[in-house]
């Protein structure tokens, strides 16, 4: 969708140096988070995207799959012994803005590749909404932001 605008930008004369994709499923973005992703690309040539990332919650490394029967096991057994805190971190895209270079877009380039920079949020800001729950928790996050 994003490069389709791109496109359409290139193909009506207009070729801004960044476009932000905002997903309005996404109610915790503050202005801030904008300006600190417009900022990081600006001062380095080399980021063709912005995405923002959380940590994981838990740690992926012991995540467990459920089996036929309701039976679980882990993904990464090796792990199993593992201290948390001594795993290396994960880290996710928060699905709330893409922030990026023109050319980024318009060439339709993987979000994901060599050249995607994060900028960290915190836990507690991330929140998508997809589904009847998404929207339950949402509310009850913006009350506790909110303070009522």
């Amino acid at each position: 969708m994003v490069q389709h605008a791109a496109q359409w930008l290139a193909d009506h004369g207009a070729a801004p140096d960044l476009i932000c994709c905002i997903y309005a499923t996404a109610p915790f973005i503050r202005p801030d988070d904008l300006a600190l992703a417009r900022a990081k690309l600006l001062e380095d040539a080399d980021a063709g995207v912005c995405v923002p990332v959380t940590e994981y919650v838990f740690t992926i490394q012991c995540a467990l799959r459920m089996k036929p029967g309701g039976y679980v096991e882990m993904f990464d057994p090796e792990h199993m012994t593992t201290r948390s805190q001594d795993l290396e971190p994960a880290w996710h895209d928060t699905g709330q803005f893409y922030y990026g270079r023109f050319g980024q877009w318009l060439a339709g380039r993987p979000m994901f590749g060599g050249d995607c920079v994060g900028l960290p949020i915190e836990q507690w800001r991330v929140q998508d909404i997809d589904t009847p729950d998404d929207w339950r928790r949402a509310e009850l996050l913006f009350r506790q932001i909110e303070g009522g």
